[in-house]
């Protein structure tokens, strides 16, 4: 079983609103994220926020940790529920591969571009408590290292959406 994470606790800084709500097609970002995991995976939650279109959970161990804080809650959440697996994105990842599980099988994996689009296993989840109370990095980067996740190049790079400019460049290009 799979579950689905929508990591949503970003300060938005760069986008110079909050980005979750930023539309798209008609629907939030936040909402195509959601709707898009919910296509591969049994359950979907958003992470790091308090108002979702899916349940939503506060990242771990508190906010501010950056990516990690959010796949932490998650992973907790996936290990408690049962879940074999955790299927995460961040809510500015459009345009994912329609075959992003198959393409990140086996976990762990990420794509290459794009370190928070990954399969997780959830036993991984005393790996990431162990980097986020240790000192030094608390990066994506040192948590692959360390579960020896494998970086996955697809061929048409994924959106990811960090300014205004991102979003409107993705609708000229995606024709919307």
């Amino acid at each position: 079983m799979i579950l689905g994470a929508v990591l949503a606790g970003g300060q938005s800084s760069r986008f110079g609103s909050d980005k979750a709500l930023a539309e798209f097609r008609g629907h939030t970002l936040l909402a195509h994220a959601v709707d898009m995991l919910s296509g591969w995976c049994e359950h979907v939650i958003v992470v790091g926020r308090e108002t979702a279109p899916a349940p939503t959970l506060p990242d771990w161990p508190r906010p501010g940790m950056g990516p990690l804080g959010g796949i932490a809650a998650a992973l907790h959440h996936a290990r408690d529920e049962g879940y074999e697996f955790l299927l995460t994105c961040g809510v500015d990842s459009l345009d994912l591969p329609e075959n992003l599980p198959e393409l990140l099988s086996p976990a762990p994996a990420f794509l290459a571009s794009q370190p928070i689009i990954g399969l997780w296993p959830s036993s991984a989840v005393g790996a990431v408590e162990d980097i986020l109370h240790a000192e030094g990095s608390h990066s994506l980067k040192r948590l692959t290292a360390v579960i020896g996740a494998r970086a996955v190049t697809v061929g048409a790079e994924p959106a990811n959406i960090n300014t205004q400019a991102d979003l409107a460049a993705l609708e000229r290009r995606l024709g919307g």
